[in-house]
Formats: C-alpha cells, structure tokens, sequence
C-alpha cells in the first residue's frame, strides 16, 4: 500500500482552519485543502494538500491512500516530534496488512527537516517538493540563510571577520579625520588576524570553556576559584622574587647557566610552594564539600613541601648560601616527609573504607 504523505511543519492547517490533524483520507484531505484555501489563498501548503490528492489519482495500479500531518508553529524540535506522532497515528488508522511505503509531499527545503522522523517510522519511496516556481529559488535561499544565522558555530565563522571588515571604511574616515590614517588598518588587520589565529588554533572553545567553569565556580561556591587566584599571586611574587636574586647576586653576566636557574630558585622556590600549598588545600576542600574526598588527596601540599624543600637546599649548595650538611638534611626531610605523608593518608584511607564496610 502506498500512503501520500502532506507534510505542514508549522500547522497553517490547523491554525488557519482549525481542522483537526492528522487527516486522512482522500475527499476529507480535499476538503481540508478547500478549507485552507479559503482561508488563506496564498498560502503554500494548498497546494501540497492539492499535489497529494493528483499524486494519488494518478496512482492507478495499487491502492493509494492519501494523509496530512502537522508539527507546530515555530518550535522546530517539538515541530519534528509532533509530525512523528500524527505519522504513528495515521499508520495506526490505516491498520492493514500489506507493506506501507510513502511518497512525502512538502512545499519546500524546511519541511524536508522532517524526513528522517518519517524514514524511522515507514518506508519513504520519495519525496515532493512543491511550491509556487517562481518562490523556489528564493524561498530555498531564504531558509539556507536563516540555518546559517541560526547556528552560533558558523554566524561566529562567517559574520565577524565580515563585521570587521565593513568597519575599515568608517574607521578610515575617522582615522583621516584625528589625523592617523594608517593606523586603522594595522589595527584592523590586527583584530582579524587575532581572530583567525584563534578560531585556527582553537582558543574560542578554551576561552569559552574556561568562562563556562569560572561562572559555574562562581555560583557553586567552588574554594579552587580564590585559592587559584591567590596562587596565580604568589608565582608572579616568586617569578619577581627570583629575577631579583639574580640581580643582587652579580646578575647574569656574572653567574653561568647552572648558577642563574639555581638563584632563580633560591629566590622564589619558597613563593612556588606557598602557590601549591594554597591551590591544593583549594582542591582538596572542594572535594571534600562535593562528597568525593579521598584521604590520598592531602599528600598533594605535603609534597609541595617536600619538593620545595629539596630544591631549596640543591639551590642553595650550588651558591654557596648552604653547607653539605644543610643540603643532606633537606634532602633526607623532603623524602621522609613524602614517603611518611604517603604511608599516613594509604592507612587513613584504609581505616576509613573498612569502616564504611562495617557499616
């Protein structure tokens, strides 16, 4: 069996005449496209409802039955779902036997939408598309258009480098009249190759994933959010601590390689460390607040220390500001205080997971 299928998105049928849908059947499809007709003469969906009852009389060598579904007015997911249930109802009316196949008849590129809901319900043999020829042409090109404003990734693509480059002219002007002319297209130029660079290396999606988590940081009170600031403080602190070092020790035209890294260090290893110190107890809090601490998670600071420890006592050997002995000390603290930090939070968190099972 054959069933022509009168496909109307945005229900003009059913807002303009107040049918209800789906129809089915030949002369109550007839009647439904005289209804619209009347009511509105202009409208495109008269002659898919007229097209689907001459595609069924033309059908003469297996039985033809002849539908109108509709979606919804505007809201294009609901629209889809909405032709998808009028679909399961027209087939369930239908109630025969044989194999249904459907020829879909629509009036232009945005019903088309639709087809794949219609394919997942019954066999489509083809599709029709039928609108006034002289509107084709345009009403195709209008609906291409407005997918292309309405997705955000290619209006971002497409409409910025173009917004920025229809402002040279009045920059232009503007630059003439103040009296620097050249500087506008450096700046244009600047702002579009800003632009591409970013869109080619992908920094829009960090950039907009990083304001996504900041925000939600923000409203749910996410500790990491201060605590991260407060680091990101303290390493310039360390970074300016360290280039100072190096000055008051004879600068870097008095200190090879291994001296200069090993003044930086000395300088600002202790800033580095407060920064990691302040960041992971920020982590850690917060994870404690969402319920998924782990007592592991605290050998994070200690480790800080114990790195930090052992990179001051390596810096300052290698400039003489610490004895053999300072350096063995540091070192030996540092290890014991990571492996005792390590064995501490493993029986902490042992203990703790046998108590949960007891429970």
């Amino acid at each position: 069996m054959l069933l022509v299928l009168c496909v109307d998105l945005d229900d003009d049928l059913g807002r303009k005449t107040g049918v209800d849908t789906p129809v089915v059947g030949r002369e109550r499809v007839r009647e439904a496209a005289v209804d619209l007709a009347t009511a509105d003469p202009e409208d495109s969906d008269v002659n898919v409802l007229f097209q689907g009852i001459h595609l069924a009389e033309e059908i003469t060598d297996e039985s033809v039955e002849v539908a109108a579904v509709t979606g919804v007015d505007g809201r294009e997911v609901e629209a889809n779902r909405q032709v998808g249930e009028e679909v399961d109802r027209v087939l369930a009316e239908l109630a025969t036997g044989e194999d249904v196949r459907a020829v879909v008849v629509t009036d232009g590129a945005q019903d088309e939408t639709v087809i794949p809901v219609i394919r997942s319900r019954i066999q489509v043999d083809s599709v029709r598309r039928v609108v006034v020829r002289q509107s084709q042409d345009l009403e195709s090109m209008y609906y291409t258009i407005k997918q292309v404003l309405d997705d955000p990734e290619t209006r971002g693509t497409l409409l910025v480098p173009l917004g920025i480059l229809l402002l040279i002219y009045p920059l232009t002007i503007l630059a003439n009249l103040v009296g620097f002319p050249g500087t506008v297209f450096g700046v244009v130029s600047g702002m579009l190759g800003l632009y591409i660079l970013a869109r080619g290396l992908g920094l829009v999606e960090w950039i907009d994933r990083s304001v996504e988590q900041t925000r939600t940081a923000l409203f749910t009170g996410r500790v990491t959010l201060i605590t991260s600031l407060v680091a990101a403080a303290l390493l310039v602190v360390g970074g300016v601590s360290g280039v100072d070092t190096v000055e008051r020790m004879g600068g870097s035209g008095q200190l090879d390689a291994v001296e200069i890294i090993a003044a930086l260090l000395f300088g600002s290893v202790q800033w580095i460390a407060a920064a990691g110190v302040t960041s992971s107890f920020g982590r850690v809090t917060d994870e404690y607040l969402s319920g998924e601490f782990h007592w592991r998670y605290l050998n994070a600071p200690f480790y800080v220390v114990a790195i930090a420890s052992i990179l001051h006592g390596l810096s300052a050997f290698f400039l003489d500001q610490g004895s053999l002995e300072y350096l063995a000390f540091m070192l030996t603290g540092g290890t014991l205080l990571g492996l005792a930090s390590t064995l501490s939070f493993a029986v902490a968190e042992s203990w703790a997971g046998d108590q949960l099972e007891a429970a």
